[in-house]
């Protein structure tokens, strides 16, 4: 598994340094990125950030008075655009993780 690889010339805590540094920057790469889905033709529109933090919504008057209508397009909404976001966590750890494919290779 580790043939050809020097493991005496391996450090660990650059290794971590650099993997926290990765981390540290997709966050803030995150927080610039917005995700918005919308429910019900429009009615209902939901913005978050790439960190899942809810930056905006937006409900049509007529759903007002209408509680369960409002309630599960909010749910579809919300379902919708958080799944955005995961799946671009999801990408960033997986280009992440590529650039370690070649750890310790010649």
């Amino acid at each position: 598994m580790f043939d050809g690889i020097d493991l005496s010339k391996i450090n660990l805590n650059e290794i971590m340094g650099q993997v926290q540094g990765m981390a540290d920057k997709a966050k803030e790469e995150n927080a610039s990125k917005i995700f918005t889905a919308k429910a019900g033709g429009g009615m209902v529109e939901i913005s978050i950030n790439g960190n899942s933090e809810v930056i905006d919504l937006k409900i049509d008057d007529s759903l007002l008075e209408d509680k369960d209508s409002l309630q599960i397009l909010l749910i579809s909404a919300l379902n919708d655009v958080i799944k955005q976001s995961d799946d671009n966590k999801k990408m960033m750890a997986m280009s992440m993780f590529n650039g370690f494919n070649s750890f310790g290779q010649k």
